[in-house]
């Protein structure tokens, strides 16, 4: 029999494999000697962070949308010690605490470093947490931040939304909030491409669209983003040109959509821009995981909901990249990265987990796709004494750590060598992303 070549280099590799090799079920005794091993190497890596959001609090521009009133899970309170750690190790802070009198202190710092380091200021964080790049996916970007260290990823949902959208602004508070925000996107784009008002007809306003996403790719855009699960269903449809033109021609010039003529729009925009991230070389970042506010719909924006997405073999030239790893459903969601152009990242995960947790959610991922995933902080400003500085700190000490504690795991098990451990940790801290935006992705 005529083994195919995969086959034969199957064999190969078993044949390299000591007949006694079997992985364990349980670390041994020298897990911890490995973890402390492994920890310092690890720092060393030079991080590509493959989302976050930085900026200064009273930065309108650092993201499309706004947050509103809602739960915060327990490690993004402010109340946790860790935060007290991370203004330590940036900033010197003294004290133990974030009463309104220490805090004082630590907004006056930022001041100072502002005024003296200018565009430098978030460049040196980023020195100091070891990170060579840091993705900004911002509404717009901004000059403080420097662009060789701070690729932008601008986003594309506004397209979806050019009509009257009182009906969609009434479903809840949260779109009270969200939807008003897609509509100044969507005139900002507008402004841009010297569009006074929406075409007329629906050809020349997919013209607008491509042209958006080319001249933001010319002003260093590496990716396009969608954060549509807060709005609305991750289950799209896959109507006619001929339908989604109906609806454009009919809501144009005025009237407000049903809740179907919205949908039966958005799901073709939404290929559309897929299909042109595909021709552009131009990425597709998803917000797949769960959401901010008291009304985000965590079955309707589960990540599986754009399996049909993600498969189809006509946008197998579109890079996706499934931004927060689809948590909480992250163990599952992993096999979405079987099909070549799908990638996971894991921002979010590592600041809403504690590395303990985390470690459980990483090795499950390593011991799966290690190429797929990307690591990524979510760093975001949390009010004028936590900023986007602190988030930075803490994903990427529980990314290093979590990470650290997953192949020293491994390594006891018998699943992986040191080596090739090294190998999977510089994939996920830096590798693996780089090679998406030098056309090695798939």
């Amino acid at each position: 029999m005529k083994l195919p070549l995969a086959g034969l280099v199957f064999v190969v590799f078993l044949c390299r494999i000591p007949t006694n090799a079997q992985a364990r079920p349980l670390p041994g005794a020298d897990v911890q000697q490995i973890y402390q091993r492994l920890l310092p190497q690890i720092e060393k890596i030079p991080l590509f962070d493959h989302h976050a959001h930085p900026g200064f609090f009273d930065d309108p521009e650092v993201d499309a949308m706004a947050a509103p009133p809602g739960s915060a899970a327990l490690r993004e309170r402010d109340t946790n010690p860790e935060l007290v750690a991370a203004a330590k190790a940036l900033f010197g802070y003294p004290y133990n605490d974030f009463s309104a009198e220490h805090s004082k202190w630590l907004v006056q710092k930022k001041a100072e470093l502002k005024k003296s380091r200018g565009n430098a200021y978030f460049s040196d964080i980023l020195d100091k947490l070891n990170i060579e790049r840091g993705v900004a996916n911002r509404a717009m970007m901004a000059d403080y931040l420097d662009p060789k260290r701070f690729p932008w990823v601008f986003f594309a949902d506004a397209f979806m939304w050019p009509f009257d959208n009182k009906r969609e602004t009434a479903r809840n508070p949260d779109e009270q909030v969200y939807i008003p925000l897609q509509e100044k996107m969507l005139h900002r784009w507008m402004k841009q491409e010297n569009v006074e008002k929406l075409p007329a007809d629906f050809a020349a306003y997919l013209s607008f669209v491509t042209r958006t996403l080319e001249d933001n790719q010319k002003k260093g855009g590496i990716a396009m983003k969608f954060e549509v699960t807060y709005f609305r269903s991750a289950k799209f449809g896959d109507p006619t040109r001929e339908q989604a033109e109906d609806v454009y021609l009919r809501f144009v010039n005025g009237g407000i959509p049903s809740e179907q003529e919205c949908r039966t729009f958005q799901d073709y925009i939404f290929r559309y821009l897929v299909r042109e991230g595909g021709r552009l070389h131009l990425p597709v970042h998803i917000h797949s995981a769960v959401g901010i506010g008291d009304y985000f719909n965590l079955s309707e924006g589960n990540i599986f909901n754009l399996e049909n997405i993600l498969r189809d073999p006509r946008y197998s030239n579109t890079i996706f990249v499934m931004i927060h790893g689809g948590y909480p459903y992250e163990r599952e969601a992993i096999w979405l990265a079987a099909a070549k152009n799908v990638y996971m990242d894991s921002s979010l995960m590592e600041i809403l987990m504690y590395p303990s947790e985390f470690k459980h959610s990483i090795k499950q991922w390593l011991e799966t796709f290690p190429d797929k995933i990307t690591f990524g902080t979510d760093s975001f400003p949390y009010n004028e004494t936590l900023g986007a500085e602190e988030s930075y700190w803490l994903g990427v000490q529980s990314a290093r750590t979590g990470l650290a504690a997953a192949l020293a795991e491994m390594i006891s098990e018998g699943e992986v060598s040191e080596a090739q451990a090294l190998q999977m940790a510089r994939g996920y801290l830096h590798d693996n992303a780089v090679s998406i935006y030098e056309g090695k992705g798939h």
